[in-house]
């Protein structure tokens, strides 16, 4: 059953750009984490061999909540001490969700990566998909549908398909 209180998003972590550890070229042994609200939802394997360049190429289905306004990806690495964070980005939920593409476009971002003191440290490229809730999805079809609300069930889900038309004004001379 879907909830009403989150949204799946299809999220997938491609690649790094110039990762840097005290602005010293990372060797290796980085990975990613996806988080909202401070929750972590996902991380990436480690890329051992991919140093400054990272390339995961992983793709992580994830809930975050209706009202998230931002998901945040951290770029990582392990360290002798434990994991320290590189870089991060806050990616605005506004960027892939809403506006005037369909609810399952697939973007491509690529965002700057900012370190502890805010400094640039390199991009990260991701691609996100918001996922369309089951009980939405037409058997009839898979294309997005506008229309007007009509009846209890249909091929189009209960809508009657149409396209808003602009209707020229036609221009009236008063003389008086």
């Amino acid at each position: 059953m879907f909830s009403t209180a989150s949204r799946t998003l299809e999220i997938t972590v491609i690649s790094g750009e110039d990762i840097r550890n005290n602005r010293k070229p990372v060797k290796k042994n980085v990975f990613a984490v996806i988080r909202t609200d401070s929750q972590p939802l996902c991380r990436t394997e480690t890329d051992k061999d991919g140093g400054s360049y990272p390339y995961w190429n992983e793709k992580h289905n994830v809930d975050i909540p209706v009202h998230a306004l931002f998901i945040t990806v951290e770029v990582q690495c392990k360290t002798s001490v434990g994991d320290k964070t590189l870089g991060m980005a806050r990616i605005p939920v506004s960027d892939f969700v809403g506006g005037f593409v369909p609810q399952s476009y697939l973007h491509f971002l690529s965002y700057r990566l900012r370190d502890s003191n805010g400094e640039r440290n390199g991009i990260i490229n991701v691609s996100v998909k918001a996922k369309v809730p089951e009980y939405a999805a037409s058997s009839c079809s898979s294309a997005t549908t506008i229309g007007v609300p009509f009846g209890k069930t249909s091929c189009y889900g209960g809508v009657v398909p149409g396209v808003p038309v602009g209707v020229p004004i036609m221009k009236q001379h008063y003389q008086g």
